[in-house]
C-alpha cells in the first residue's frame, strides 16, 4: 500500500497537492487536462521530483526521502528510456544490474522476460532497429525483470496507432495480473481508461484527487471531469 499524506509538489509557479492511498494489484489511470501535473505526480512518486510538503509511505515505511532506486516502483517513460548504443538484452539487463555484470541467473531472467514479450529473436539488436511497438515491449521486459510491486507508465504508447496501442495495453494487463503489481498509468485517452483501469485519479486545478472506481466515474463523471472528457 502506497500512501501520500498532505503532499505538495512545487515547481516554479506550479503546485500540485495529493492525499491518497493506492492499493496493491489495482490498475489506476491518471487522467486530466494537459499541464495539470499528471507526469509530475508520477515523477514525484518515483523520487525524480522532491516533495515540498507532506510524507510518502510504503507499507508503513516512510520513503519520502528515499532514492529512486530504493523505492518499490519502476517507471516506463514516453520515450521508453532505451539506450541506443546498447542491445535489447543489455537494455533489459540494466533493470537488474546498472553495471551489466550479469551472472547466468540474471541472463536467464533477461532471456525469459524477452521471450514473454515476444522479443526472443531480437535480443542482440539495438533499439533503433526495432519498431515502436517492439521498443515498448523491450521497456516492458525491463519492468518484468525488476519485479517491483508498483509499475508506473507515463504514456509510453501515445505515439502508437490505435490497434497497436490496444495490443500493448492488453500485454500490460497480462503482465500486471501475472506479477500482481499495481499499475499507475498516465493517459489522455478515455478509451484506455475503460479498457484497463480499476480506479481513476483525476488531476486538475492543482489537485490529484483520491482514486475513484473507473466504471462509475466514467459513466457518471462529476462536472470537472465531464468538461475534460467533452
Amino acid at each position: 500500500m502506497l500512501r501520500l499524506e498532505g503532499t505538495e509538489i512545487r515547481q516554479g509557479n506550479f503546485a500540485l497537492r495529493a492525499d491518497m492511498t493506492l492499493e496493491g494489484a489495482q490498475k489506476y489511470a491518471v487522467i486530466g487536462p494537459s499541464g495539470a501535473g499528471k507526469s509530475t505526480l508520477l515523477n514525484a512518486l518515483c523520487g525524480f521530483v522532491p516533495l515540498t510538503q507532506g510524507r510518502m509511505f510504503w507499507k508503513g515505511d516512510d520513503i519520502t526521502d528515499a532514492a529512486p532506486g530504493a523505492r518499490p516502483m519502476t517507471m516506463v517513460f514516453q520515450d521508453n528510456n532505451l539506450f541506443p548504443h546498447l542491445s535489447v538484452a543489455q537494455n533489459v539487463g540494466l533493470g537488474l544490474r546498472p553495471d551489466l555484470r550479469l551472472d547466468p541467473e540474471d541472463e536467464k531472467k533477461v532471456s525469459d522476460a524477452l521471450k514473454r514479450v515476444g522479443l526472443q529473436d531480437h535480443m542482440t539488436k539495438r533499439p533503433g532497429a526495432l519498431s515502436g511497438g517492439q521498443q515498448s515491449r523491450a521497456a516492458l521486459a525491463r519492468v518484468l525483470v525488476q519485479a517491483r510491486p508498483l509499475v508506473l507508465l507515463d504514456e509510453p504508447f501515445a505515439a502508437l496507432g490505435p490497434a497497436l496501442r490496444n495490443e500493448m495495453l492488453d500485454l500490460v494487463q497480462e503482465l500486471i495480473e501475472e506479477t500482481q503489481a499495481a499499475l499507475i498509468m498516465v493517459t489522455h485517452a478515455p478509451e484506455d481508461v475503460r479498457r484497463v483501469a480499476d480506479q481513476v485519479i483525476f488531476v486538475a486545478d492543482g489537485v490529484a484527487q483520491q482514486p475513484a472506481p473507473a466504471a462509475a466515474l466514467m459513466s457518471n463523471p462529476p462536472p470537472a471531469l465531464r468538461d475534460y472528457l467533452g
